[in-house]
């Protein structure tokens, strides 16, 4: 069974009307999951992150300072030049990261097998320390933390499809030795991070893309690449940071996936979490900003996870 968490709430955070992140992007989503073939999804309303969970992964002065820089209802505060917060943009964020959370706790305790957050603000790009790149806190970041404290696992994978680098990631668990990251990027891209050569605590694998790469160079990266070094691992839990923004018509990146592609990464890490987690999977949305593209593939994507 899949278990689809998301909130109102997420629709609320509004950078303004020409940013790349903006609540048309969800509203895409969820209306693509709007039909009779997602009947079957069990819909729930994402809580909010405590701030006992926030604080697993960032730094005291971040989660105060988000909490504290929503401006009045209309207005809004940039946290740098990509990263902006309107009135709604906490509880957006709360809900978002909270997600991710409940959603551990669905596939941990058996209430579901597979769950897939259908939030917003996105969260792979925040560091421990600092929002950037459109994301207020890191919402996979969040779920893993909870996955090792709460419930006491100790081999969890995170595997980020992103057409950017999931450095906020990074950031937090480069030196946690029972989190393994594994991402495919274009590079040079933003955020200019994600080397081959950055491999934390022998933790961290990462695969770049050139710009203009396509479907033969994305599978054989993960096949060859970053699914042998996953399935190495042994994950007691497969965490997925879905992004949808490497596909050909996204306006942000240059490589030339299809939604095709995403349903088979989707089959291979179903695969990853059959064989070793008892199939225990928890997806979350991050990128995508062709809207249409988007739709297609996060349906690609869920088609999959039901399967």
């Amino acid at each position: 069974m899949l278990r689809l968490y998301t909130h109102p709430a997420c629709l609320q955070h509004d950078p303004g009307p020409d940013h790349a992140e903006r609540p048309a992007r969800l509203r895409a989503v969820l209306q693509a999951l709007d039909h009779d073939r997602y009947a079957a999804l069990d819909r729930v309303e994402a809580p909010r992150a405590t701030h006992e969970q926030l604080l697993r992964v960032h730094g005291a002065a971040h989660v105060d300072h988000i909490l504290v820089s929503a401006p009045p209802e209309g207005g809004t505060y940039r946290l740098d030049e990509d990263t902006v917060m309107s009135a709604g943009s906490v509880e957006a964020a709360l809900r978002a990261a909270g997600a991710t959370v409940a959603a551990v706790d669905a596939v941990l305790s058996g209430a579901a097998q597979r769950a897939f957050c259908a939030v917003r603000p996105p969260g792979h790009h925040a560091t421990r320390e600092q929002a950037m790149g459109f994301c207020l806190f890191n919402n996979i970041a969040v779920a893993a933390a909870h996955a090792l404290t709460a419930h006491g696992l100790k081999r969890i994978a995170i595997a980020d499809f992103d057409v950017h680098h999931g450095n906020g990631t990074q950031d937090i668990f480069e030196r946690e030795p029972r989190v393994v990251f594994a991402s495919s990027h274009q590079s040079p891209l933003y955020p200019d991070s994600g080397r081959e050569d950055e491999r934390g605590v022998g933790n961290i694998v990462n695969g770049t893309l050139s710009p203009g790469a396509g479907s033969h160079e994305f599978r054989e990266l993960w096949d060859g690449v970053l699914l042998p070094r996953l399935h190495a691992f042994k994950p007691q839990l497969v965490l997925v940071s879905a992004g949808f923004d490497a596909h050909r018509n996204d306006p942000l990146a240059d490589i030339r996936l299809g939604q095709e592609d995403y349903a088979w990464i989707t089959e291979r890490l179903l695969a990853l979490a059959s064989t070793h987690a008892s199939g225990r999977l928890v997806s979350t949305l991050e990128g995508g900003y062709d809207l249409a593209a988007l739709a297609a593939c996060t349906a690609a994507h869920v088609n999959s996870l039901m399967a």
